[in-house]
């Protein structure tokens, strides 16, 4: 659109991308406001500055929109991993709690004292299991994820730099497809197969 009828006319879709045939192509994209964002707000320089916009201004500004969004998008891996961090001394607490139940018990039989010192333990067990086997590998995962996310933003500024630098569509599409990860990032081949409809 912005080669065959000018910056301008991005303008009705920039503005209200809900209402924008183009972005209704692509409902999943569509539905991620961030994204959406991502894309509409560099365009609507664009269209305000009426082209005159410096590619290597922008391309700052992007990196600048990308590094808040993602250090806002860590900060809950953040505190799940601070969760996980605490979880086994909570469970340390539970066994001291345990262990003073004990001690108040300490006249009863073996069999007795045995499960007392028994259900002290399965504190510190349950502080390491929920630390160390659930909510620290969560954490690093929800981080994973967030990383890989993170490419999609990247893609687009890619994209969008590309376009106002000039640059021919292979070069652009080459230029986003640099920033994926290897295990996400398609091939060439599947990239030109898929603008062509196969």
């Amino acid at each position: 659109v912005m080669k065959k009828e000018g910056i301008v006319a991005l303008e009705s879709h920039v503005e209200n991308p809900d209402a924008s045939p183009i972005f209704g192509e692509f409902p999943k994209l569509a539905k991620d406001h961030s994204i959406v964002q991502m894309i509409c707000d560099p365009l609507r320089l664009m269209v305000i500055s009426q082209g005159n916009l410096d590619a290597d201004a922008l391309d700052d500004l992007m990196k600048k929109a990308i590094k808040v969004h993602h250090h806002e998008a860590l900060l809950a891996p953040g505190a799940l991993a601070g969760i996980a961090g605490g979880l086994p001394a909570l469970g340390i607490v539970a066994c001291v709690l345990g262990v003073v139940k004990t001690m108040g018990a300490i006249d009863q039989p073996p069999p007795v004292l045995g499960a007392l010192i028994g259900s002290a333990l399965v504190g510190t067990f349950m502080g390491v299991l929920l630390a160390y086997g659930v909510a620290g590998p969560f954490a690093v995962r929800i981080g994973q994820v967030i990383e890989e996310d993170n490419e999609m933003y990247k893609c687009v500024q890619q994209i969008i730099v590309a376009n106002l630098h000039g640059h021919p569509m292979p070069l652009v599409i080459e230029a986003a497809r640099s920033v994926i990860n290897s295990h996400n990032k398609p091939s060439f081949g599947e990239i030109f197969d898929g603008m062509r409809g196969k």
